[in-house]
C-alpha cells in the first residue's frame, strides 16, 4: 500500500526532465556568450594592416616636428633584412634613442625603398608611401600628406580634401 509521507515516493504527475522555455533559455545564454568570444577574438589582417598605417602616420608626424625642433633634416627609409622575412623601417637624422622602427605586425609592408622626407622646413613635398599586408592581399593604405597637413591614412594615393 502506498504511504503518502514526506520524500517516500515521487508522484507520477511530476514531469522529469527541462521544459522547453528552460532550455531555450540556456541555448539563449550560450548563443550570446559565443558571439562575445568570436567578436573579441576576431584581429583581421586589415584592421591590423589600419592600425599599423595609423601608427605610422602618428610616427612620421613625430619625426617631422623633431625635425623642425631640432633642424636637422630626417628621412623615413624602409630596411629589408635579408635575415629575418621582417621587414623595418629606420628614421635617419634623428638623435638617440630615436623613434621606433618595427611593425605592430610582422607581415606589415611598405614598398620596398620607399623614403620620406621630413623637414626641417616647415612645408615639405607632398609625400605618400603605401602600406600593405602578406595576410591581406590586395589590401593597400597609403600614408600621405600634401605637404601642409599631417600625414593621414587613406584608400587611394590622391590627395583627398579632409
Amino acid at each position: 500500500m502506498p504511504t503518502s509521507a514526506a520524500g517516500s515516493k515521487r508522484p507520477s504527475a511530476l514531469p522529469l526532465g527541462f521544459t522547453l522555455l528552460e532550455l531555450l533559455v540556456v541555448v539563449a545564454l550560450i548563443a550570446v556568450a559565443a558571439a562575445g568570444v568570436s567578436l573579441s577574438l576576431r584581429d583581421s589582417a586589415q584592421s591590423a594592416l589600419q592600425r599599423d598605417a595609423e601608427r605610422l602616420a602618428v610616427l612620421l608626424e613625430t619625426g617631422r616636428a623633431q625635425a623642425r625642433a631640432n633642424g636637422l633634416p630626417v628621412v623615413w627609409r624602409t630596411q629589408d633584412n635579408s635575415a629575418k622575412p621582417v621587414q623595418s623601417f629606420v628614421f635617419e637624422g634623428l638623435p638617440p634613442p630615436g623613434l621606433p622602427q618595427n611593425w605592430l605586425t610582422d607581415s606589415t609592408r611598405a614598398a620596398p625603398g620607399s623614403a620620406i622626407i621630413l623637414g626641417p622646413e616647415p612645408l615639405i613635398a607632398p609625400q605618400a608611401v603605401a602600406v600593405s599586408s602578406a595576410l591581406a592581399p590586395g589590401q593597400t593604405l597609403w600614408v600621405v600628406t600634401d605637404g601642409l597637413r599631417p600625414f593621414r591614412v587613406q584608400s587611394t594615393r590622391e590627395q583627398v580634401s579632409p
